[in-house]
């Protein structure tokens, strides 16, 4: 039976949406080599579609795609870094602006839910590091404004990966803290208040983070990737 296009466009996502979360999760580090045999072989899929997938993370700026080389996780520089931090900052104020006074009782919840996750997994870096990306990813995706969804899922994911890099260990209690106090701004309608709250979250995520280089994990490919295929 011929795979249709939706379940080829399925299975590149499904792909693409392990190799995101383990590099968000740093059990791929920056600069970990990304070989499309070994990636097709550990989804039990052919090479194609792991070219694509690794297409879809290149497009997002979290793998490099180097001629004749291969792929491998990116390795954003420091400035690359700061930049992206304020690039950040300047379309997050864009989305509260959007949210305050206008999110549902439903989104309310949704979003104390992943408050309480990420209070959960406090003891753990890199699970507080892709939880508290996917409360700023949720953020953007309320707004139902499509573009801004796509450039802010794409920095968030970039800011991901320079905290895996940069990132100094650090409790995430004081994440936590200011996205309480952001999302009361945003439940009571303070626009102003709300924008004021994520510029000051995010420069404090950039002060307390891009300190030095995290160390690198040893292990293979397929052994790195073995709980994210399955997932």
């Amino acid at each position: 039976m011929t795979d249709t296009p939706d379940d080829t466009d399925n299975r590149t996502a499904r792909i693409a949406t392990a190799l995101r979360r383990a590099i968000v999760e740093q059990a791929l580090k920056p600069g970990t080599k990304l070989p499309e045999d070994q990636i097709a072989e550990r989804f039990g899929t052919g090479r194609t579609l792991a070219r694509q997938a690794l297409g879809q993370l290149a497009s997002e700026g979290l793998v490099e795609l180097r001629r004749n080389k291969g792929a491998q996780v990116a390795e954003p520089s420091w400035e690359d870094a700061r930049d992206i931090f304020d690039v950040r900052i300047s379309m997050e104020r864009i989305v509260v602006t959007r949210l305050a006074g206008k999110l549902t009782p439903a989104q309310l919840a949704e979003l104390e839910d992943l408050l309480a996750q990420e209070k959960a997994a406090s003891g753990s870096d890199a699970l507080a590091i892709r939880l508290a990306t996917e409360f700023h990813v949720r953020l953007a995706e309320m707004t139902e404004r499509p573009a801004l969804i796509r450039y802010v899922r794409e920095i968030c994911y970039r800011c991901a990966l320079t905290l895996s890099m940069f990132a100094r260990p650090h409790s995430s209690e004081c994440a936590i803290s200011e996205h309480r106090t952001l999302l009361d701004a945003l439940s009571s309608g303070d626009a102003i208040t709300a924008a004021g709250l994520m510029e000051e979250h995010l420069e404090a995520v950039a002060t307390r983070a891009l300190v030095q280089g995290g160390a690198r994990v040893d292990g293979s490919l397929m052994e790195l990737l073995a709980p994210y295929a399955e997932g």
